[in-house]
């Protein structure tokens, strides 16, 4: 079988290039410039192949400027989640997301953020993958995946800590959202890891929807809020 590609971006490539965004932030702590990737990847049409990325949901550009803006699990610009790392520091889009940075920088880490993206702070310690101590922690989903590419900004945003599912109903009330599905932190956990788990390989490649579907039944998230609309394509 040749090569695959996606709106004739050569599969390789953009795992190439993926993988390069991807080191640069574990070991660096900051994102290559496109002109760096270029030097890398020896290529000269940088901007296209973000493009092609992009439109396999592997990085979100910047609206208005061909650059990355996220590159999940790590945010390149500032959010609630501060990840703290042993020797370097990263932003993620959410909790789900900082769990995935802690995954893939490994060691130990303590995850900075708020219940609630309210006035509590709430640091989560994670070592090698594994959250360290019992506190009873929630995470509320308020959008389901099948519609997070809608408006993944909002989607990531609103994956948020709380105390307990009565806490985030209320919450939900007091800020006029829909409630979604709460999820144990250690079963956030979990997904992190199956999801982010080959996130820095040299071999990664973009989950297809049914594979994020799987991920999601056999990490134990089987109720509809997590059925995602049968379909071709990458998630």
């Amino acid at each position: 079988m040749g090569p695959c590609y996606f709106g004739g971006m050569n599969e390789e490539a953009l795992t190439r290039l993926h993988y390069e965004l991807v080191m640069g932030l574990v070991e660096d702590g900051v994102c290559p410039s496109n002109a760096a990737l270029a030097s890398r990847l020896g290529v000269e049409d940088v901007e296209g192949l973000l493009r092609g990325l992009s439109d396999i949901h592997g990085v979100v550009l910047h609206p208005h400027v061909c650059e990355p803006w996220v590159l999940h699990p790590f945010s390149l610009t500032p959010t609630l989640n501060w990840v703290e790392g042993e020797k370097k520091n990263w932003w993620a889009p959410c909790v789900w997301c900082a769990l995935g940075v802690a995954v893939v920088v490994r060691g130990r880490v303590k995850v900075h953020t708020r219940f609630g993206a309210e006035r509590e702070a709430l640091v989560i310690e994670v070592v090698d993958g594994q959250v360290v101590g019992s506190e009873e922690i929630w995470v509320h989903f308020a959008i389901p995946p099948a519609r997070a590419w809608n408006n993944v900004h909002q989607h990531c945003s609103l994956v948020l800590p709380f105390h307990s599912p009565e806490e985030i109903a209320d919450w939900c009330g007091r800020h006029g959202v829909a409630m979604g599905e709460p999820v144990p932190l250690q079963q956030v956990m979990d997904l992190a890891r199956v999801w982010y788990g080959s996130h820095a390989s040299p071999t990664w490649r973009k989950w297809s929807v049914a594979e994020a579907q799987e991920i999601f039944e056999r990490v134990g998230l089987l109720s509809e809020f997590w059925r995602l609309q049968s379909r071709e394509g990458k998630f």
